[in-house]
């Protein structure tokens, strides 16, 4: 006999499941995912037979034998399989009394097996189908298998998959079998201890971000395990709103542009630089997104500050162009606008696209005729702030809206950006995403294609963090100054920023200093942007305005005074803005006060995110440090206090894709 009997064919019909005499159960391991069933049957059991290390990963099961229900219990959450109060899917399974239900990896339906005292009394085929499609739902799994916990530290909460919240206590090891191996120790309810094998923690455990100090869950019993069906519930709800809002925006519809392939490559090849492998990747998913498909684009383009997400944004305007439309390219800084409007001057000069800028540095007489020429066509992009949501702004035939920072804009100006998200193409830049784009991207809801490739020639920034230090400020700044190059100095207060730079003109009286704040006038910022620019300033000294903008391969070292002060997401972009060419970029976050609290644990995440390509991380850790709050929704905050982030946004995909099964076999069964 084979060590596994095919299943019998089933009908849902079937009053009386069919029994099976034996079957194997592999495990939820990344070697296995992606198998064909004939895998399985074949190689699988093959490997099996010759008694491999394989065996370990597998649990075979047969009727009429003597088994320990509580080991198989045991053997189940080791091989990966999550506990459930009904198994619906893959990989799941539920216990009561004497009776387990699994659904295994390698069949399409579950098996029920009754226990009889110590003996397996029968094994029993169910007739019952996954709510998620295989591929969909080994994509879901492979995601988190390839997330391992980093930087955990004693006091931390963590969401184990079957148990629920418990706080970690230390790493220990434990000789189980004769064999040795480091656990996970973590704290729950009436000080019960659960004990998670390295091994399996990608699969089982993940941060719990959301309340501050979150109630421990209670080992044994379903209280936990009904927690979590009522947080698939509401995750299956969100989903529908959000897919239903999606969908609405499907109905509508504008022609697919043509590639204009000339005009494009011609654009292209007038990039400067080396474009790197994630550019192209981008490039190809929004052209695709832009002349393929008749629903409107509204695409996330994820990557560090200077990973070049610009020069996607600029291609994607010129392609709106080439098909008669018109581009609004916002950013949320006076600064970054400034910015954007002159690369784009200097980029669009190879096609012939004309470009105007709007914002409160613009004198007036010019941006009534920018207003103009966007209302009659005359103008094929406008660059600027909020002021190109303004009432008076009317584009004649708009085509393509792009967002730089989306987080930063306001709420109000948010709901413009939704109506105008209804008819045109949308492509929204971030270095480091907000929560509830980070969901929508983890659920696949919104489409997002991430650069993490540095460009050539980029190298990691050199970090100190420290106590002020007066003596190294100063060495900093004149080594800075001394190679040939311009610094940065980051001081967050307008009203003592003058008195702060006249401390470091006594630290390095040699060196040419300047300012910059929001509170400038037009013409103050304007003077010293252009200063900057032509390297009559060799230090400037600034609020978070240059945290958005002014990017300069010049600036190559960054000194920030009060480091904790900061957003982890707001630290890490500040970093950013150095380094920019070959120059070897420093960085130097101070403080003088030693920081306590969740502002300590944001200089420890900045401290171990030393590698550019780091930024998607970063908002990830960031919303851990922060707590998800409110940021979903009002409507899902709670249930996302109860379950955390992580296991919330995963419950979310795990939804959208049973929803799009659902509705793929509908529409089947109405062709039909």
């Amino acid at each position: 006999m084979n060590v596994v009997d095919p299943p019998p064919q089933t009908h849902t019909n079937t009053h009386t499941p069919p029994r099976i005499s034996k079957f194997a159960v592999f495990a939820v391991h990344q070697e296995f995912l992606g198998k064909e069933a004939d895998w399985y049957a074949e190689e699988g059991l093959s490997l099996l037979r010759r008694g491999s290390a394989l065996r370990e990963k597998v649990i075979v099961l047969e009727e009429g034998t003597r088994a320990s229900l509580p080991e198989l219990l045991r053997k189940l959450d080791e091989l990966g399989y999550e506990k459930v109060l009904h198994v619906g899917r893959y990989g799941e399974f539920a216990h009561r009394g004497g009776l387990i239900d699994i659904f295994p990896i390698n069949t399409e339906q579950p098996l029920r097996i009754e226990f009889d005292g110590s003996t397996v009394a029968t094994i029993e085929l169910l007739a019952i189908a996954s709510d998620l499609p295989r591929t969909e739902w080994e994509k879901i799994t492979k995601r988190a298998l390839d997330k391992p916990i980093s930087a955990v530290a004693p006091g931390d909460y963590l969401v184990h998959l079957d148990h629920g919240i418990g706080r970690f206590k230390q790493f220990t090891t434990l000789a189980i079998d004769g064999e040795t191996l480091e656990y996970y120790m973590l704290e729950y309810q009436k000080g019960d201890t659960l004990y998670v094998p390295k091994a399996l923690s990608r699969r089982k455990l993940s941060r719990y971000v959301g309340l501050e100090s979150p109630s421990l869950s209670r080992l044994g019993g379903v209280s936990w395990l009904s927690t979590k069906r009522r947080a698939r519930e509401d995750a299956r709800t969100f989903a529908e709103e959000l897919l239903k809002l999606y969908a609405e925006r499907s109905t509508v519809t504008r022609p697919r542009l043509t590639p204009h392939h000339a005009v494009l490559e011609r654009f292209i090849s007038s990039f400067p630089y080396e474009e790197t492998p994630d550019q192209t990747r981008a490039w190809e998913d929004v052209l695709r997104d832009m002349t393929e498909h008749a629903e409107p684009m509204d695409r996330l383009l994820a990557g560090d500050v200077g990973f070049g997400k610009t020069e996607i944004a600029l291609r994607a305007a010129v392609l709106a162009v080439a098909n008669g439309k018109q581009v609004a390219f916002l950013s949320p800084t006076t600064v970054l606008a400034h910015q954007h409007a002159d690369t784009a001057h200097e980029r669009l000069a190879a096609v012939g696209v004309e470009s105007a800028l709007l914002s409160r540095l613009v004198p007036a007489r010019e941006q009534h005729a920018s207003l103009r020429q966007l209302a009659e066509g005359d103008a094929d992009i406008a660059i600027g702030t909020h002021r190109l949501l303004s009432k008076d702004v009317i584009f004649k035939n708009l085509g393509l809206v792009i967002v730089d920072e989306e987080q930063r804009f306001g709420v109000k100006q948010k709901e413009h950006l939704k109506q105008l998200r209804a008819a045109v193409d949308v492509l929204s830049l971030s270095a480091t995403p907000i929560p509830r784009t980070l969901a929508q991207s983890l659920a696949a809801i919104r489409p997002v294609s991430r650069l993490q490739v540095a460009p050539t020639g980029r190298k990691d920034i050199v970090t100190h963090f420290g106590h002020w230090d007066a003596k190294l400020v100063a060495d900093a700044l004149q080594r800075e100054v001394h190679r040939g190059g311009q610094a940065y100095v980051l001081h967050n207060r307008v009203q003592s920023i003058a008195a702060f730079t006249q401390q470091l003109r006594q630290l390095a009286p040699e060196l040419r200093y300047g300012i910059i704040h929001g509170q400038l006038s037009e013409g103050a910022l304007v003077r010293v942007m252009h200063q900057l620019r032509e390297h009559e300033i060799d230090v400037l000294v600034a609020t978070t305005i240059i945290e958005n903008g002014i990017d300069l391969a010049n600036v190559n070292t960054l000194i920030v005074e009060e480091t904790g002060k900061f957003g982890l997401a707001q630290a890490y972009q500040l970093r950013g803005r150095i380094g920019r060419g070959s120059a070897q970029g420093y960085a130097y976050f101070f403080w003088r006060h030693t920081p306590e609290g969740k502002a300590m644990l944001r200089i420890d995440a900045l401290r171990d995110a030393d590698k550019l390509g780091a930024g998607w991380d970063v908002a990830l850790r960031d919303l851990e440090i922060r707590g998800a709050g409110n940021l979903l929704g009002r409507d899902q905050s709670g249930t996302v206090n109860r379950v955390g982030f992580n296991l919330y946004a995963q419950l979310l995909a795990e939804a959208v894709e049973s929803l799009r099964r659902e509705a793929a076999l509908a529409r089947t069964q109405n062709v039909a």
